[in-house]
């Protein structure tokens, strides 16, 4: 199957010589969710700009659906839905004049069923005739996604959609995002949130510096790359780690009188049953064991730290 979007050897360099994306290869499988991830500054936005045709390529390709971004802009532009990270709405115009402006730019005939359709998945039904000014944010960011749908788009590219909005209306908008999916859009997130990632994207991938570190399946991702530990609290403070427990590499925390165990998620042997047996023969009474498994953000972190 042909993915949704292929980038190719994709690099940008604006005016000043500052080169904001650096070779990047990348395929955007059709119905996924990716969510890409990356700091501040890392190529998200350009790289999402550059596939929608907003900003010039400087060297390689982007295929969307096939059709080449440049070649032939409007056939791929037209499989493309965009929501912004900035608000973008007439603050005088109601909420399905604005979908029927949008709809009327990619050449689209009137088709009031249809923006009905859209407007009720996206629980603005009851919104339609209120001003755009006179929405909350939420609201206002549920419209932006209206209007990147009006024009029956394959893909969707959201850049930073939750920003600003409240726990409840971003988990909201998580569940619009897994029923577009079903509807069969491909999606492309961009976010802060790590959790929002971890919730709802099938893979992720991490950009930093202009460069695509990876694109992996999210859980793979997590098995592969995550890490377990286990707090091993003591019932009487120690002032040194035992010498019998050198192998295992422990950690010690005074503060609650715990050994700090670390070990792969995926590891076939883990070391557990041996270290306590050797912890019950070095003479230490256990008080409690607590295993925490690394988090998505854990292994971003990591990934695009910056080396002592």
């Amino acid at each position: 199957m042909e993915p949704a979007i292929k980038v190719e050897n994709l690099s940008k360099v604006y005016d000043g010589g500052f080169e904001a994306l650096k070779s990047v290869n990348l395929e955007i499988k059709d119905g996924e969710i990716l969510a890409l991830l990356g700091p501040n500054g890392a190529g998200k936005t350009t790289l999402i700009s550059v596939i929608c045709g907003l900003v010039n390529i400087t060297s390689g390709r982007v295929l969307v659906g096939g059709y080449d971004s440049v070649k032939d802009y409007r056939k791929s532009r037209e499989l493309i839905g965009l929501v912004p990270q900035e608000m973008a709405l007439e603050p005088f115009q109601s909420v399905t004049n604005c979908l029927r402006f949008t709809r009327g730019l990619f050449g689209k005939a009137p088709d009031p069923a249809f923006l009905e359709n859209v407007l009720r998945r996206l629980s603005l039904w009851d919104k339609r005739d209120a001003l755009t000014r006179e929405l909350s944010g939420g609201m206002k960011r549920r419209v932006m996604i209206a209007k990147a749908l009006c024009h029956e788009p394959r893909i969707l590219f959201l850049d930073e959609p939750t920003a600003g909005v409240d726990v409840e209306l971003r988990k909201d908008m998580w569940e619009v995002v897994r029923k577009l999916k079903e509807e069969g859009v491909t999606i492309i997130l961009t976010t802060h949130y790590i959790e929002e990632a971890e919730a709802i994207a099938d893979r992720v991938g991490v950009i930093n510096k202009g460069q695509v570190l990876l694109i992996e399946d999210k859980d793979t991702l997590m098995n592969r790359m995550g890490h377990r530990e286990m707090r091993i609290e003591l019932s009487a403070p120690i002032t040194e780690i035992p010498a019998s427990l050198a192998k295992y590499r422990l950690e010690y925390s005074e503060a609650d009188q715990a050994l700090v165990y670390s070990y792969e998620a995926n590891g076939e042997r883990t070391g557990i049953t041996s270290l306590l047996n050797d912890i019950n023969a070095a003479g230490l009474i256990l008080r409690d064991v607590v295993t925490r498994q690394s988090s998505l953000e854990d292994i971003f972190v990591d990934l695009v730290k910056e080396p002592a």
